[in-house]
């Protein structure tokens, strides 16, 4: 048995998230993969690598802290704003394509935003330390405590609902983190002509790699919020039953 509620909910949870996630996720990310995966076929007209090009909008912005690194992993590259690397994966590093610079310079936007003190930024930053224990405990007391409580355990409702708690704290971080990356790929769109990086007709690419990007993160969060909607709305369920 699922979660302690026997097949007919476990084959709801199967339906009304895990089978959604998986499909909106799974579409999210073939997204990324192929406009990823076109774009690197085509490259710039002026020559310039992903590194170069992070390193010419950070210039750009007067900033001068930040270093422009390579890292190992397919499309790993993130910006950090504890160490302030800019860390690019190794296609997009070296790489002259129409992808490797929108990916570029998305992480260059990020850089930006830390430098010029973007809210938004500041406050997924610091809900960092809750999304590990949200994700965790969150989502096994939420289990725990709505199959206690749909066994008459007085106890579980209040366990439930901690967790709920928890869990949320993980879609509020998801959903803080939409306007942090729109607001990154919408400055890297804009900078990368503006500094001459690329010719405004190169920039359907940026905007296809950047577009494909974003949405796994909205995928992320509407999995999370299936996910909790399900447990509040079996809980409801389970408080007529009491």
């Amino acid at each position: 048995m699922l979660f302690g509620f026997g097949y007919g909910m476990n084959m709801q949870y199967m339906l009304m998230v895990m089978l959604p996630g998986m499909v909106i996720s799974g579409i999210a990310s073939w997204m990324v993969k192929s406009s990823f995966k076109k774009y690197q076929q085509v490259r710039s007209r002026r020559g310039i690598t992903g590194a170069q090009a992070a390193q010419m909008l950070l210039d750009r912005a007067g900033i001068t802290d930040v270093k422009v690194v390579p890292t190992q992993g397919y499309l790993s590259d993130h910006y950090s704003p504890s160490n302030k690397h800019l860390a690019l994966s190794e296609p997009v590093y070296n790489s002259d394509s129409i992808a490797a610079i929108g990916v570029a310079t998305h992480e260059a936007g990020h850089a930006i935003q830390h430098a010029t003190s973007y809210g938004p930024l500041g406050i997924r930053s610091l809900l960092v330390p809750t999304v590990g224990i949200g994700n965790k405990i969150g989502y096994m007391a939420m289990m725990i405590g709505a199959g206690m409580a749909y066994s008459g355990g007085k106890l579980g409702m209040g366990i439930f609902l901690v967790g709920v708690a928890l869990f949320s704290c993980v879609l509020l971080f998801q959903l803080i983190t939409l306007p942090v990356e729109f607001n990154a790929s919408a400055r890297a769109r804009r900078l990368v002509v503006e500094a001459g990086i690329i010719d405004v007709d190169e920039r359907k690419g940026v905007d296809r790699v950047l577009t494909a990007a974003a949405l796994t993160y909205v995928a992320a969060a509407i999995s999370t919020l299936l996910t909790l909607a399900y447990f509040v709305m079996k809980s409801g369920i389970l408080n007529n039953r009491r």
